[in-house]
């Protein structure tokens, strides 16, 4: 016994180590609250609250829990929030402290909403056992539990039949009826088992507890044993750990062992709990438990202090006889403490006290030892009539309890246990006997099936070896016609490609062809002029004229054939370069310049307005200089190019006095980088636009939109390739006809940091 104390008050004191990882209702409530910070998404959230809410209902810290809960399931909608709403109204009632009453009334309502929902909430039920407690309504409280307990016993539901067996154990404990307070408790513990093993290892400790009250040692230091050799042992904690190191001084005092008991009270007083006004109840519990050790070991003056500071807890927060930490027995403890000073007439005061709150609080289990005390007391002090009458009593009531109670001070539950378990091994035994008759003719039955299945399977392996024979040759033709088209695709592509060279340089090459013939004509005529004696001197000088126009339109030609060339292989070296951090804005206004100094130096004449609206948050972006250059160079010549067309289309239009109105040519270049999104350049113009018939290939290689002979139709390709394939944006465009196009570079750049 004494080995065995030892070491339970080394685990209680941080020994051992934790094998079982926790469920549902196991988890720690500090790591999860810890959590709780740290998740990344609403719903997370909202289930860490619930968690939370489930593991201590009605602590002070629920409050703004469910307050939490409640705002954010408004905005998610993940469950009904009414009986988290009636949760909150009932804490709050509870914890004003004076309206007990109404605070009971809406939390059984709350009850009753998570049971409609389907959702257990074990913990409440414990919990709502203190209210009834400060109510001091017994009666109601043992016929709530037992109807709660045949409904939850109807629907299976495990947790809540498990917190009402333990809520009827505590009432019957109050009554002095050990044995049904064990009945409840055994049945409350193995429900435990299958949800929280924390649950039940303090359960083993309570019915330890209770034997030991009921005078069974045995059976007390047998659940004690049984609760330290489980790994959850050390997860009890707060005032069920302060209960455990309460009935360890009691053993310890009733055994003798002095110094044991008062380690055990200064472990209760030493015992963290998170309630502030839970932390009060168990130091106050502890310090008389000290004191009553004090008493016992004869240090009476120690006792006092520790007496006095417990009465003014008592004084402050009017502490209930009976709660979690065990019983409240301050006023039997003084009553001891003053027959020790020999104080005899305090402490006649303080026992009858004792009685009569143990009396008002209907705690049957401490009448009987007070009325044995009160008749020592009066018999002690020499007067027979008081001692006799309190004798009488305590005779009666102990009658009473012993005519409901066994006199092994064995549970009956226990008993049925063994019943239940003998009748399941029979059972057992029966059915394995079954099962191996059926294992035997089921064996007969599957080596004849096996066989089947080994020929059924060796005749599959050969129809799958065939059909997989085939398979193969199957796809190495696949894999050879893929092959075949692929090439067939590259060299229709190739073929298209070569095409439109060849198309495109053969214009000039036929114009320059054409020319140099008509020049070699007319170098003949002015050898033919210059033999006849009267030659034509204004005939020889148009056929010089004639001649040097023909030699300018072979040199365009060549030109133009030149800048074919010359864009083809800038289409084959787009997106080679480095990338490096440009300013896009300037680089914008650059190009634009350029483009229209570029056309102002072909046509003087040609005048139009430059219009910029520049995002100063774009800033600088990671491009290729030179090739975004030429993107937006190109497309700023050919806004230009659209306007003059248009701007001249109206001179004709107004010489033949059918201009409608006034035509002012503008090209705007703008920028906008919006937040989190994808850097824009836009270049648009209120010139010819684009036909919609041919919008769809602007961007095809040799197309283009110009007269022949301005245009190489490569100008658009070689943009969409160095916005797409070298820098990963997109290139689009928009366009009505007569009234202007607008191109839209967008393209990939991180966000700037803040």
């Amino acid at each position: 016994m004494k080995w065995l104390l030892s070491v339970l008050v080394f685990w209680l004191l941080g020994g051992g180590s934790l094998l079982a990882r926790p469920r549902y209702w196991d988890a720690d409530y500090d790591s999860l609250a810890r959590t709780l910070p740290q998740q990344r998404t609403d719903t997370a959230r909202l289930r860490t609250l619930a968690h939370l809410i489930d593991l201590h209902p009605t602590s002070a810290a629920a409050l703004p829990l469910l307050d939490q809960l409640l705002g954010l399931n408004a905005q998610l909608h993940r469950f009904d929030a009414r009986p988290y709403r009636r949760l909150r109204a009932g804490v709050a009632l509870w914890q004003q402290g004076t309206a007990d009453a109404a605070a009971l009334d809406t939390l059984q309502a709350a009850v009753a909403s998570f049971d409609q929902a389907g959702r257990p909430m074990p913990w409440l039920l414990i919990d709502l056992v203190m209210v009834f407690n400060r109510l001091n309504r017994m009666a109601d409280r043992k016929a709530y539990y037992e109807e709660k307990l045949g409904y939850y016993r109807l629907r299976a539901n495990a947790e809540n039949t498990a917190a009402c067996y333990i809520s009827q154990g505590g009432y019957y404990r109050r009554m002095g009826d050990y044995n049904r307070t064990l009945n409840c408790l055994l049945r409350g513990a193995d429900l435990a088992l299958g949800f929280s093993r924390t649950l039940y290892v303090r359960e083993l400790l309570v019915a330890g507890a209770v034997y030991a009250d009921w005078g069974n040692r045995a059976k007390a230091v047998q659940y004690l044993r049984r609760a330290l050799a489980l790994p959850e042992f050390r997860r009890v904690e707060g005032l069920n750990r302060v209960f455990t190191f309460l009935a360890l001084s009691r053993l310890y005092a009733e055994e003798g062992r002095g110094p044991d008991a008062l380690r055990a009270a200064d472990s209760a007083l030493l015992t963290a709990v998170p309630e502030p006004y839970e932390q009060q109840m168990g130091r106050a519990y502890a310090l008389v438990q000290k004191a009553a050790v004090l008493v016992q070991t004869k240090a009476v003056a120690a006792a006092e202090p520790l007496l006095r500071r417990a009465q003014q807890l008592d004084d402050s927060l009017h502490l209930p006889m009976s709660g979690k930490p065990g019983e409240f027995e301050l006023d039997a403890t003084w009553a001891r403490y003053y027959q020790a000073r020999g104080d005899y007439a305090n402490a006649e005061r303080h026992l009858r006290r004792a009685y009569q709150k143990a009396t008002a609080a209907r705690l049957d289990k401490l009448r009987p030892k007070y009325l044995q005390q009160l008749a020592a007391f009066y018999d002690a002090r020499g007067n027979p009539a008081a001692a006799q009458a309190y004798s009488r009593a305590y005779i009666a009531l102990t009658d009473k309890f012993d005519a409901a109670q066994n006199t092994f001070h064995v549970a009956q539950y226990e008993s049925e246990r063994v019943e239940q378990a003998q009748s399941a091994q029979i059972a057992r035994l029966g059915q394995a006997q079954a099962v191996q008759a059926v294992r035997l003719r089921a064996g007969q039955r599957l080596l004849l099936g096996a066989l089947l299945a080994v020929l059924l399977v060796s005749g599959l392996g050969v129809l799958i070896y065939r059909q997989l024979q085939v398979n193969r040759r199957t796809l190495e033709q696949l894999r050879q016609t893929q092959s075949q088209l692929v090439q067939a695709e590259k060299m229709a592509f190739l073929g298209e490609l070569t095409a439109g060279i060849a198309h495109e340089l053969q214009n000039p090459l036929n114009f320059m062809k054409n020319f140099a013939e008509v020049s070699t004509d007319l170098v003949d005529d002015i050898h033919g002029e210059r033999a006849e004696a009267d030659r034509d001197g204004g005939l020889e000088k148009e056929i010089l004229i004639g001649l040097k126009q023909n030699l300018q339109q072979i040199s365009q030609h060549g030109q133009r054939a030149s800048s074919i060339i010359k864009d083809m292989l800038e289409h084959s070296r787009s997106g080679t370069g480095q990338r490096q951090p440009t300013d896009l804005n300037a680089l914008a206004g650059e190009s634009l310049a350029l483009a229209y100094e570029g056309l102002r130096a072909k046509d003087k004449d040609f005048d139009a307005t430059l219009a910029t609206d520049f995002d100063p948050r774009v800033g600088t972006v990671a491009v290729v200089t030179h090739d975004m250059g030429r993107v937006l160079l190109n497309l700023c010549t050919n806004a230009l190019y659209a306007v003059r067309e248009r701007q001249q289309q109206a001179a004709a239009l107004a010489a033949g006095d059918l201009a409608e109105a006034p035509y002012e040519p503008t090209v705007t270049v703008s920028t906008v980088r919006p937040a989190g999104q994808p850097v824009e350049i836009r270049v648009r113009d209120n010139g010819t636009g684009i036909p919609e018939g041919v919008r769809d290939k602007v961007f095809q290689p040799f197309f283009t939109t110009k007269p022949a002979g301005e245009g190489t139709g490569l100008g658009l390709s070689l943009s969409h390739d160095i916005v797409t394939k070298g820098h990963g944006g997109t290139l689009t465009v928009e366009s009505r006809e007569g009234q202007g196009t607008e191109f839209t570079i967008r393209l990939p750049a991180p966000e700037k940091p803040r």
